[in-house]
């Protein structure tokens, strides 16, 4: 597996049970409880320092170690790898803001500490790379985590929401049957491997943005995604390879903020929660350099 497609495994797990615990278990506490706060800390810290530590021995301990150095990996996949940096960083800053308010910690330290949990867990993996032979310290990948932290950490102190939101979503492609060493060959590996069906959205809220009065619906969002298709090669596809076209894709769908679906079911409310994250099949018009493609549900 690329080193790379392991952020995007954090991100569907660490995200599915954190967001799904939230609705449960995260109203806004206007007290400070250290009892909440210590959990929060004790938990938090074993889950991503646990991570990291079986990401060393899974995956680096494989490959011969070496001094501090930087590899610049910017023309991999298209940038869709960093895409996925900066949507880890982004919802591990929901997640950890999250967290610190239902403890209690006020709104202001729960942006800087919290909102800032995705780029300090990205960045010790980026440590990792800087010590590895094969890899090294990435500056775009610490651009792209940066840019996700500082895009939830940035709306929450503007506006106390999120009215522009990290999505993502996935459909499997026939590239993966070309080389399923690379891009999986199960739809779980193709998830995580097959940058070809991924698509990153940032899904914006337009009753957020109208007067309160309005009539707009408030869970209705207009999204605008970035895609790439025809990779079976990281920089360039193997020549001995049937011949595609690499390029990038352009999207426009509606979607659904599901966090702003009104419902007093606690049930409801921890599934709607637990796919905040994932953007819903709606009609999406596509651009390229290939030209305009409309799919009346696009996954």
């Amino acid at each position: 597996m690329n080193k790379h497609k392991y952020t995007l495994l954090t991100l569907l797990i660490l995200l599915f049970v954190f967001q799904s615990a939230n609705a449960q278990l995260l109203p806004v506490d206007t007290v400070f409880n250290k009892k909440k706060l210590t959990a929060v800390v004790t938990v938090g810290s074993t889950v991503l320092v646990g991570t990291v530590v079986a990401l060393n021995y899974a995956w680096y301990s494989d490959y011969p170690r070496s001094p501090w150095h930087e590899f610049n990996d910017n023309d991999e996949w298209l940038q869709m790898d960093k895409m996925g940096h900066l949507t880890t960083s982004y919802f591990l800053g929901k997640v950890g803001y999250d967290l610190l308010r239902w403890s209690g910690v006020s709104h202001k330290k729960s942006i800087w500490y919290g909102g800032s949990m995705g780029l300090v867990y990205l960045t010790s993996i980026e440590i990792l790379d800087a010590f590895s032979t094969n890899w090294g310290f990435s500056w775009g990948d610490m651009a792209a985590n940066t840019i996700g932290a500082g895009l939830y950490m940035g709306q929450a102190a503007l506006w106390k929401e999120q009215r522009i939101a990290m999505k993502f979503s996935f459909h499997q492609t026939d590239y993966a049957d070309i080389r399923p060493d690379l891009l999986g060959s199960t739809y779980i590996e193709n998830l995580i491997k097959d940058y070809n069906g991924q698509t990153y959205w940032a899904s914006v809220n337009i009753y957020s943005f109208l007067k309160k009065e309005s009539r707009f619906p408030k869970w209705l969002n207009v999204a605008v995604g970035y895609g790439a298709e025809g990779m079976v090669g990281s920089y360039y596809n193997p020549s001995n390879l049937p011949h595609f076209d690499r390029y990038r894709q352009y999207y426009l769908s509606l979607d659904i903020d599901f966090t702003r679906i009104p419902t007093k079911s606690k049930f409801l409310k921890t599934i709607l929660n637990g796919l905040s994250f994932i953007k819903f099949p709606m009609p999406t018009i596509e651009f390229s350099e290939k030209g305009a493609h409309f799919y009346p549900i696009y996954f």
